[in-house]
Parts: C-alpha cells; sequence; structure tokens
C-alpha cells in the first residue's frame, strides 16, 4: 500500500515538476522587463506620475478583467489558455522589443505593453492556478502554495541586480527580449504534457457574450450560497485593504520619519524579501498545522504584528522597524499559501477560475481605494497612523477568524470530491 502511494506521488510530480520548473524562467523575465521598464521611465521621465500611472494600469485589468478571464478558464483547455496567454506576451514583448530597437519608443507605447502584458498575466495564472488544483494531491497544495511564494520572493531580490547587470552589458532592447526566451521555456513543457481538464454539462461550441455574462452570475451564486468562503473571500479583501498601503508609504516612513535615504530603503525591500523565501520554504517544507485555517490565521496575525511593530518604531530605531518588516515577508507565505490551497482543494474544478477571478478582481479593486484613504489620513493625521490602525485590525480580524467555525472547516483535509464533475486528461 505504501509502495503504491508513492507511485501516484511520483506520477503527479513527473508532470507538474517540468511545468512549475519551466514557470521559472517565465516569472524571471517577467521580472527583468518590470524592472527595466520602471527604470527607463525614472530615467525618461523622472516623474512620480509617470511611475503611478504604470502602477494603474497595471492594476486595472485585474480590477476588471479578472471574472472575465476567470469564466473562459473554465470554460476552455487550460493547457492551452496557458501556451495562448505566454505566446500573446511574448508577441507583445517583440513589439516593444522593435520600438526600442529602431529607436520609436513612446512612453504610451510601455503603458499599453503593461496593460496588454498584465492581460496575458491574468488567464495565465488563472489557468495555472486552476490546474494545479487538478494535477496536485490536496496533501501537497500547500507545499506547492509555499514554494510558489517563495519563488516569487526570490525572483523580486534576483531580478533588479540581474537585471541592472545585464543592462549594463546588453543593449535595451536585447535584455527586454530575455523575456521571450524565457516564455518559449515555459510553453515548451505545456506543448508535450496533458492537464486533467473538468467535463462540464454545460460546454457550448461557441462561446457568446451572453454565455459569458451568465457563466460570471453563475460564479458569483456559487460564492453567495457557500456562506463560508464568501466570508473567507471578505476578509482577504478587508485584508488586502488595511495592509496594501503599507508598502506604498514605507519609503516616506524611512525618509520622514526614520530621517533615512535609499540605502536603508533598500535594506527593507531586500529583508522582506529574504523573509518570503524563507517563510515560503518553510511552509513548503513543513506543509502547515493540519487544518490549514489555523496556518493561515497564524500568518494573518503575523503579518498584523509585523505591520505594527513597523509603525510604532521610534525614530532613532529603524533596525525594529526592520525586524517588524522582516516579519511581514516571513508572514506572507504562511498567511497566503493556505489560503490559495484552500481555494483550489474546496472549490469545484470547474468553478475554479469564476471564483478566483472573482475575489480576485474584489481583492485587487480595495487597492487603490486603500492607498486613497490611507494618503488623506497619512496627510491629515501622520504616516505612522495607518500602520497602528491597520496593524491592529488585521491581528484582531485574525484572532476573530479562529471562533467562526464555518470558516475554520474549511481548512480541514477533504474528505470527499468538492463536485462532481467528471475530469478528463486534456
Amino acid at each position: 500500500m505504501e509502495n503504491q502511494s508513492s507511485n501516484i506521488d511520483q506520477k503527479w510530480l513527473r508532470k507538474f515538476l517540468p511545468i512549475w520548473v519551466a514557470q521559472i524562467f517565465s516569472l524571471l523575465g517577467s521580472g527583468l522587463v518590470q524592472f527595466a521598464l520602471v527604470w527607463w521611465i525614472t530615467q525618461e521621465t523622472g516623474s512620480a506620475t509617470m511611475l503611478t500611472t504604470a502602477t494603474i494600469v497595471a492594476i486595472l485589468p485585474e480590477v476588471f478583467l479578472s471574472p472575465f478571464a476567470g469564466a473562459l478558464v473554465d470554460r476552455f483547455n487550460r493547457r492551452k489558455v496557458m501556451i495562448i496567454a505566454d505566446a500573446f506576451v511574448s508577441i507583445v514583448t517583440l513589439g516593444l522589443v522593435l520600438l526600442f530597437a529602431f529607436d520609436l519608443i513612446q512612453i504610451w507605447h510601455i503603458f499599453v505593453v503593461i496593460f496588454l502584458r498584465d492581460i496575458g498575466g491574468i488567464f495565465h495564472w488563472t489557468a495555472m492556478q486552476t490546474s494545479t488544483a487538478l494535477m496536485v494531491p490536496d496533501k501537497h497544495l500547500s507545499r506547492i502554495a509555499g514554494l510558489n511564494q517563495a519563488l516569487r520572493g526570490g525572483m523580486n531580490i534576483i531580478a533588479p541586480p540581474l537585471g541592472a547587470l545585464l543592462m549594463s552589458l546588453l543593449q535595451f532592447y536585447q535584455v527586454i527580449a530575455v523575456d521571450i526566451v524565457t516564455a518559449i521555456i515555459a510553453i515548451t513543457p505545456l506543448l508535450f504534457i496533458n492537464i486533467p481538464q473538468p467535463v462540464r454539462a454545460d460546454a457550448v461550441e461557441v462561446v457568446t457574450p451572453q454565455t459569458l455574462m451568465h457563466d460570471i452570475a453563475q460564479g458569483y451564486r456559487y460564492l453567495m450560497n457557500w456562506k463560508s468562503m464568501l466570508y473567507l473571500s471578505l476578509v482577504a479583501a478587508v485584508l488586502n485593504f488595511m495592509l496594501a498601503p503599507a508598502s506604498t508609504l514605507t519609503p516616506l516612513v524611512v525618509t520622514q520619519h526614520f530621517g533615512k535615504g535609499v540605502w536603508e530603503l533598500s535594506i527593507l525591500k531586500s529583508i522582506m524579501g529574504i523573509g518570503v523565501v524563507i517563510g515560503g520554504l518553510a511552509l513548503g517544507v513543513w506543509g502547515g498545522f493540519k487544518n490549514k485555517m489555523s496556518t493561515s490565521i497564524t500568518g494573518i496575525i503575523g503579518l498584523g504584528l509585523g505591520v505594527l511593530i513597523f509603525g510604532l518604531a521610534p525614530a532613532n530605531a529603524f533596525w525594529l522597524g526592520a525586524v517588524g518588516w522582516a516579519l511581514v515577508g516571513l508572514m506572507n507565505p504562511i498567511a497566503n499559501g493556505p489560503l490559495q490551497a484552500i481555494m483550489q482543494s474546496r472549490i469545484a474544478p470547474e468553478m475554479q477560475g469564476r471564483v478566483m477571478g472573482l475575489t480576485g478582481s474584489v481583492c485587487m479593486m480595495m487597492m487603490p481605494i486603500a492607498l486613497a484613504i490611507s494618503g488623506s489620513v497619512a496627510e491629515h493625521v501622520g504616516l505612522r497612523v495607518w500602520y497602528w490602525i491597520g496593524g491592529s485590525i488585521t491581528m484582531l480580524i485574525g484572532a476573530a477568524m479562529f471562533f467562526l467555525p464555518d470558516v475554520m472547516a474549511l481548512g480541514k483535509a477533504r474528505t470527499e470530491p468538492v463536485a462532481a464533475a467528471a475530469v478528463v486528461q486534456a
């Protein structure tokens, strides 16, 4: 029996590992492009408005298009969606390469490219997350989520210095072109490895706008009728609202409160990235508590505590602020990894795209709202007040979740299939 279980584990790993490893290169290429474009905007315009505009342009597709992307991913072959999404991003990047190579680039070109690349990224991320739930055994989902968090944290550490090195050795358009190569690497295993695909009873040959809107409404009703998952999604949105401004206001806290400069800011960014890597690897090895919600809540309380410590650190104790920021990085994958695993294991496979798209849209919508409100609070009351409020409320929400039986039940090991839909290899 033990040998049979080992063979099953090896079987899923043989299929999933090549796809996962290939995605590492894709993330690296995307990180290089992001760093390079931010640097180009900074050098060419020196405008905070332009950098802020670039951030908003990157957020907008996730806010408005995620529900539609989720509905389409639930309709189409997910493996093909990932291939098309990566290919689309590559074509957009190729256009950017040509604009730079022939010195035709303008700032609006950058905004268009950021917007289009993010659209492709939404489809790819949704298809990858929903496919992971069908390829990885439930008991390993938290570990994979933790490793993904560590991977993203590592890319945040590696991509900037690697991008700077490449820009010192290559022409700018050649640095951008690296992303095309990494996209080809990401696509290659998808051409040869089948990914399970849920079978839908309401499958149609042609997806019309009416079909799409019906699917989105179905996802909305599915979430509204499942109170515990709805509460979890709303909690995630509130936490995003409370914590999103912390990163944005950090440069001002460093300069105005601590009286430090760019070097100290870079230290905080690096410390947080290292914390994310350590936390993600720890979750990948450990797997979390038996109840995934217990793991996530521990991470949520830790996130709030880290933000609160950073906000309470006196002006002459920058080191204490750094400790708080390290805790934020460490607890980020502990909080988010199990939540992702819960959604992957609990939501019916044929509904995952729509539900994840809806929840992702709501969570991302909180960012611009939170930034607007926190900016006003910082100007009228003080920079650190939001850290006190956000950190404290986050900790209280985390503690309260322990007393919500329906939410805690979501984190227990699944003992039966989440849906009656059939799953085929595609």
